[in-house]
C-alpha cells in the first residue's frame, strides 16, 4: 500500500491495513481518522503518539500476535511475515538459543506475558541482556517497557508497510 491509497481508502480499509502494524483499534482508528497525510514521515511521526497510554488490555491483545524471540512465527498473514523479517537477524548458537527460550519462559512466569523486544538490528546477545535485565522489573515497571517496544515496533511495520 502507498501513501495515496491509505489516505483514500475508506475509513474500515485503512484501519484494517493498519493492524497488522500492532493490534490496537484504537491506534488504527485515531490514525485512520487523522487523513489524509502529505508524506510518509508525517503519517510515522503522527503515529509515533497516537493513541497515547495504551491499556494493559490493548497490549495484551497486540501481545497475542507476537511469537517468542527465536521462535519464528507461523502462517501467511501480514503479520506473520512481518515478525519473521524482524526477527531474520536473531541467528543464535544452540546455547545462546537455550537461555533465551529459558528467558522467555521465566519472563512469562512473571509477568503472564510473551517477552516482547524490538529484534530488528540487535542480536540474540543484544536480546538476551535485555530480557535478563527486564526480568529484575516490576509488573508496574514492565509495563510502560513493553508498549514503547510495541509502538517501535509498530512504527517500524508502518514504515514498511507504505513503502511495500
Amino acid at each position: 500500500m502507498n501513501l495515496h491509497d491509505f489516505n483514500s481508502a475508506p475509513f474500515p480499509a485503512a484501519t484494517a491495513a493498519l493492524s497488522p502494524c500492532v493490534d490496537v483499534p484504537r491506534w488504527s482508528e485515531e490514525i485512520a481518522a487523522a487523513r489524509p497525510f502529505a508524506s510518509t514521515e508525517d503519517l510515522v511521526s503522527f503515529a509515533a503518539t497516537a493513541a497515547p497510554g495504551w491499556t494493559e488490555a490493548e497490549l495484551d491483545r497486540a501481545l497475542q500476535h507476537h511469537p517468542r524471540i527465536g521462535e519464528r512465527a507461523a502462517g501467511t498473514s501480514t503479520e506473520a511475515d512481518m515478525s519473521r523479517r524482524e526477527q531474520s537477524g536473531v541467528d543464535t548458537s544452540a546455547d545462546t538459543a537455550e537461555q533465551l527460550l529459558a528467558g522467555n519462559r521465566d519472563y512469562e512466569d512473571k509477568f503472564g506475558r510473551v517477552f516482547l523486544i524490538r529484534a530488528a538490528g540487535r542480536s540474540a546477545e543484544d536480546i538476551l541482556t535485555s530480557l535478563r535485565l527486564r526480568l529484575n522489573n516490576t509488573p508496574d515497571e514492565e509495563l510502560p517497557v513493553v508498549a514503547g517496544q510495541l509502538r517501535e515496533i509498530a512504527l517500524i511495520r508502518l514504515e514498511g508497510l507504505l513503502h511495500s
